[in-house]
This record gives C-alpha cells, sequence and structure tokens, in this order.
C-alpha cells in the first residue's frame, strides 16, 4: 500500500492523497502504475503530481474532472509487494510484511493479529484480539524494540513484551468508557 485517495482537488480531475511510503518520489512518479483497492478502481496512471500545503496531490490518466475524481474517493493506492525491495536492516520492516502476523506475549499469550500498521508520529501495530480472548476492542502497540522484541516473518508471529496495563486497554468488562484501546475512523 502506498497510499489512499482522500478527495478530489478542485475541478479538473486532481486528487489528495494520504502517502503510505517512505518513497513517494519514486512511488508517485509520473508515468507511474498504481492497482488498487478495490480492483475494479484502477489500474491507475500517474499524469503528474505535486506538493500543496503538506498534501500530495495526483492527477491519474483519464481523471479529468471532479466527478471522475470523486469515484475514487477512498481508495487505496498499491503497488505488487515483489516491486518492494526488502528492507536493508534486520530490525527494517515494510508495513506489508508486519500486517497479518500473530501477535503473541514473551509468556504465549495470543494477543491478536496486527491489522494495520499507522504513522501518526511513532509507528504504532493495530491489533485486533483473537476469538477467544477477554479484549474487547483493538489494541494500538507501539512498534518499538523494546515492545515488539521478536518479528518472525517466516513463522508468521510477532512476540511482544507489553508494559504493564497496554493490553489492559482492550479488555472486557471496564468500566464501558473507551480508555484509548481503540480508535476513532
Amino acid at each position: 500500500m502506498v497510499g489512499r485517495i482522500i478527495r478530489p482537488h478542485g475541478l479538473r480531475g486532481e486528487l489528495s492523497v494520504e502517502v503510505r511510503t517512505d518513497e513517494p518520489g519514486e512511488r508517485f512518479a509520473v508515468g507511474s502504475v498504481l492497482t488498487t483497492d478495490p480492483p475494479e478502481a484502477g489500474p491507475l496512471t500517474i499524469e503528474a503530481s505535486r506538493w500543496h500545503s503538506g498534501r500530495l496531490l495526483v492527477t491519474f490518466g483519464g481523471i479529468v474532472d471532479r466527478t471522475g475524481a470523486e469515484s475514487l474517493r477512498g481508495v487505496w493506492l498499491t503497488i505488487d509487494a515483489a516491486e518492494v525491495p526488502l528492507p536493508q536492516g534486520p530490525d527494517e520492516f515494510h508495513d506489508h510484511q508486519l500486517t497479518g502476523l500473530t501477535v503473541v506475549t514473551v509468556a504465549g499469550e495470543l494477543v491478536g493479529t496486527v491489522t494495520d500498521v499507522l504513522h501518526p508520529g511513532q509507528d504504532l501495530l493495530a491489533v485486533t484480539p483473537a476469538a477467544g480472548t477477554s479484549r474487547r476492542g483493538e489494541v494500538l502497540v507501539p512498534f518499538v524494540a523494546a515492545i515488539a522484541v521478536e518479528v518472525d516473518l517466516a513463522g508468521g508471529k510477532l512476540v511482544i513484551d507489553p508494559p504493564p496495563g497496554l493490553l489492559d486497554l482492550g479488555q472486557s468488562g471496564s468500566d464501558g468508557g473507551d480508555p484509548g484501546g481503540s480508535r476513532e475512523s
């Protein structure tokens, strides 16, 4: 996943894109072809891209007006994982490598599955609780070496050593309030 179309910008088919790649210059270069989720929205070929007020604005081939652009609102922009070079460092991972991993604690307790990787300043793993656990909602786990102590891509597993209380944010039977264990969309 390299980005998500947010909304049309202007009247000539330009779109505001939330960038989800470390290489926007390469991924959103003129002539690049991106696949989409949902697949029927694409593929999309980039005709132009530019930065405006901290947001990437992209023009895709065949999208010539606001009506055409509006039909792409919310579409995810993707590339084939085979096109992405593996990270250089042993402790570096792409989001798509982490999504889908089973999360367990160092004690062997099943926590859930990584469903998303968020980048609001510090990398966070959105973990959906496993069926049959007492957790009622998504837990956000900081993706730092002190907490995410082992990433086993081949085994499909991520081992965490959570600080006290981190996993309690998603427990059922709390006072009914949302103490921060789930995020709003």
